[in-house]
């Protein structure tokens, strides 16, 4: 009975309050692509069970939905915590991350990565709260050059910026390849 209540003790000092929330999200989340399955993968005829395209996700899914379930059912039967909604908040402020990211995917076609990417990492870093000259400048400088590793070196086929079609001549097809 001593290691069972220095079990609760310890769960209950390392588990967070909103648990709750993401078990039924992960559940519905695993629900929607238990529900998919049949969709988006083939049970070939005349193949061996273990090698058909659809066991390993399967597999996979079937797992994530039945071990969701058991972590909701742990959930729903652990006493609450304080503070649930509060968790859940600060786990929407990380959104905000990803739809700098989405304006990103959506500049670059229009300014060219090079820009878009300077601008990009100028923003994060401002954002971030780093506002010192040496932090500007080792933004810029990352821009620069992750840019031209991707763009440059790598062949990465990202489209080029509408922005471009403004340059003379001789620059716009270099930027268009390289830029």
């Amino acid at each position: 009975m001593a290691k069972l209540k220095m079990f609760q003790d310890l769960f209950q000092r390392y588990r967070r309050p909103g648990d709750l929330v993401f078990a039924v999200l992960f559940l519905a989340f695993a629900a929607f692509l238990l529900s998919q399955l049949g969709e988006q993968t083939v049970i070939a005829k005349r193949t061996k069970w273990y090698s058909q395209p659809a066991l390993w996700p399967g597999i996979g899914v079937v797992g994530m939905f039945v071990f969701g379930a058991f972590h909701l059912l742990g959930s729903l039967v652990s006493p609450r915590i304080a503070g649930r909604w509060t968790e859940v908040l600060f786990w929407l402020r990380a959104a905000e991350y990803v739809l700098y990211f989405f304006i990103y995917v959506v500049l670059v076609p229009q300014l060219g990565y090079l820009p878009s990417t300077i601008v990009f990492t100028l923003f994060l870093t401002i954002r971030a709260g780093f506002r010192g000259w040496k932090f500007i400048l080792s933004a810029v400088l990352f821009g620069v050059v992750t840019a031209l590793i991707f763009r440059g070196f790598l062949q990465v086929k990202i489209p080029a910026g509408e922005i471009y079609q403004y340059l003379p001549d001789g620059i716009r097809s270099f930027a268009m390849i390289y830029l």
